[in-house]
């Protein structure tokens, strides 16, 4: 499946310095993975198409992918400040990287993973964490247009 990146945050593209990866990487004691390391720094507040994931029997929407660039008039999108908020109520080990249109967290989740490998989870307004894909290239390939 061919994803599309569109401007959600900025009005045109907003690459990040490669560097932040390693940042987020050395902050988080993890190794992110590869597709999301190609990814983010070119698409970082981006907003795929398709952009439907299942997640149960229903559906949820990927908004954006979060920033890694913390930039004040934008913060709400800004990893670290959507890891601030949910830090305190989620299990160790997991790590936001989009958001839905509902405030929901689309998270790595490095639980009893091999590293690099993490799961993607939801953590939704309530702090309850559920499975969306056992990868992250799974989570993409996963995407698509809402269903009748």
């Amino acid at each position: 499946m061919n994803i599309r990146w569109e401007p959600y945050v900025w009005k045109e593209s907003h690459p990040a310095a490669p560097a932040e990866i390693a940042e987020l990487e050395a902050a988080w004691g993890v190794q992110l993975p590869e597709e999301y390391k190609q990814l983010a720094p070119q698409h970082q507040g981006m907003r795929p198409t398709p952009n439907v994931f299942d997640i149960g029997e229903s559906d949820n929407a990927f908004t954006c992918l979060l920033t890694l660039s913390l930039e004040e008039s934008k913060e709400g999108y800004a990893i670290p400040t959507r890891y601030s908020i949910i830090k305190p109520y989620v299990p160790s080990g997991i790590f936001p990287f989009g958001m839905t249109p509902g405030g929901e967290s689309i998270c790595f989740d490095y639980r009893e993973v091999p590293p690099g490998q993490p799961r993607i989870v939801l953590v939704t307004t309530e702090m309850e964490v559920y499975l969306i894909a056992n990868n992250f290239r799974e989570f993409l390939t996963g995407l698509h247009e809402l269903r009748d």
